[in-house]
């Protein structure tokens, strides 16, 4: 089967040939250049302005040939064209609908606002943490192929945020050009979830205590970062490419992970000595960033395990599995 684009361009083509064979075979008949030309047209549009000129019988034959081909191709060329047309708008429409029902059954997804170079990375890095992302910018061009369900609207309108499921989304990624957009879509989103994490990107240092303000949970700067890490690698290089494989690359078995403690988990009162989490799962806790935000950075083993901290820990996807479990809900008893 042919596509409908293909089969505009044979039709083309052969629609040219046939004005082209027609204009030859009138000269061949005994007209001017510009009456077979003319002649031409005329049978193969139908339009039928009145002969010229009296007709001898080959002549007539031709134009008989010329009628039929010249009419069924000219046809032909029209139907795939409307085809196309027809068919590259319901592609269109069903895939945006598919995307719609797609996007109104996710729940605690991540909702990234600007696909430019910040919003391609955290996309790129939250796909292959296993996150659910749906993409929101305002140039239809750049949503062509992004891999994920997108939203194409502007920011700065309710609907759209509402389009991408913002009330239902667990985090917003406010990576838009201007600190102004993100300044918006901080607002926006907060007002329509409150309890919604906002990470928004800031260009310049005035604006990061504005984000804050406005209810961004974390304002990140990346020229404050990049010079930050282009620094690092200056003073310590081993510890940032270290980090940067645990965290990003995924060469090494270990990760660097955040495990969060429930109120119903077993592990809360415990001591980490009491807890024997690292004889029962591998996992080795580095820190421990406490319900007031607070860090414990290389924790006693008489150190107490409270429920709404976050264990910051070390170890491979099995151990680090085996302590989320013993952290949650409906864990086994510790005894």
């Amino acid at each position: 089967m042919r596509s409908p684009f293909r089969q505009v361009q044979i039709g083309l083509a052969a629609l040219a040939f046939i004005m082209v064979a027609g204009t030859v075979g009138y000269v061949l008949l005994g007209f001017s250049l510009l009456d077979a030309v003319f002649q031409t047209v005329e049978t193969v549009s139908t339009v039928g302005f009145g002969l010229q000129r009296s007709l001898s019988e080959s002549t007539k034959i031709f134009t008989i040939i010329l009628i039929l081909v010249g009419v069924g191709t000219a046809l032909y060329t029209f139907t795939s064209a409307l085809e196309l047309l027809i068919e590259g708008h319901m592609r269109q429409l069903v895939r945006r609908r598919r995307m719609d029902r797609e996007i109104s059954r996710m729940e605690g997804h991540v909702v990234v606002c600007g696909w430019g170079r910040v919003g391609r990375e955290v996309a790129r890095y939250l796909e292959a943490a296993g996150r659910q992302v749906v993409v929101v910018d305002r140039d239809d061009s750049r949503l062509v192929e992004v891999g994920h369900p997108t939203v194409h609207g502007d920011v700065t309108e309710d609907e759209t945020l509402f389009a991408a499921g913002v009330p239902r989304a667990g985090t917003v990624v406010a990576a838009l050009d201007t600190d102004a957009d993100n300044l918006f879509v901080t607002v926006a989103s907060k007002s329509m979830s409150p309890d919604l994490q906002v990470i928004a990107r800031a260009r310049s240092d005035t604006s990061e205590p504005k984000l804050i303000r406005a209810g961004a949970d974390r304002v990140v700067n990346p020229q404050r970062l990049g010079a930050d890490r282009m620094a690092a690698f200056v003073t310590q290089p081993h510890v940032v490419d270290f980090i940067d494989v645990v965290m990003h690359d995924g060469s090494l078995e270990f990760r660097l992970e955040e495990i969060s403690v429930t109120p119903e988990s077993p592990l809360r009162g415990k001591t980490l000595w009491s807890a024997h989490l690292h004889d029962r799962t591998g996992a080795l806790v580095l820190a421990i960033r406490r319900g007031d935000g607070t860090f414990v950075t290389n924790p006693s083993p008489g150190i107490a395990i409270d429920a709404g901290d976050v264990l910051i820990s070390v170890g491979t996807e099995e151990q680090l599995q085996a302590l989320d479990e013993l952290a949650a809900q409906g864990a086994s008893s510790l005894s």
